[in-house]
């Protein structure tokens, strides 16, 4: 990983969450992020390396790891959205409102996610274009 790349952890049975990875590689084509499921090898090995405990049975979070630093829930999301430049960056004015409110609003969609957008019963496996942004 170049010191320009982060690595999105992401819930790799999640619709939503699949989703969103799906949305950051169409709006990311200098390929800055990769990728890995929480649920994978990679995602558990990184998760240890940051001494970060997620659940991998039912993750509530997107992380992110950049410059030796892990963000979660929408701060995670906010950085992302920064990352890809362009109008999207201008959505990282979110930071504004506190982290409660900004949580509480992301929890709620992460503890209904399964129900609105469904589940797969395996992690998305990439097209072979793709398969070097997967970790």
């Amino acid at each position: 990983m170049s010191a320009q790349s982060a690595t999105i952890l992401f819930d790799g049975i999640c619709n939503l969450c699949n989703g969103f990875v799906q949305f950051i590689i169409k709006h990311d084509p200098a390929g800055r992020y990769q990728f890995a499921s929480l649920q994978s090898e990679v995602g558990q090995a990184l998760l240890a390396q940051y001494g970060v405990k997620a659940a991998t049975t039912n993750p509530e979070s997107v992380l992110l790891v950049t410059k030796g630093r892990v963000y979660s829930h929408s701060t995670a999301v906010l950085h992302i959205l920064r990352g890809l430049g362009g109008a999207w960056s201008l959505l990282y004015a979110g930071m504004l409102f506190p982290r409660f409110i900004r949580d509480g609003a992301y929890r709620f969609v992460a503890r209904n996610r399964y129900r609105w957008f469904g589940r797969e019963e395996a992690c998305m496996l990439p097209t072979p274009e793709l398969a070097q942004r997967f970790l």
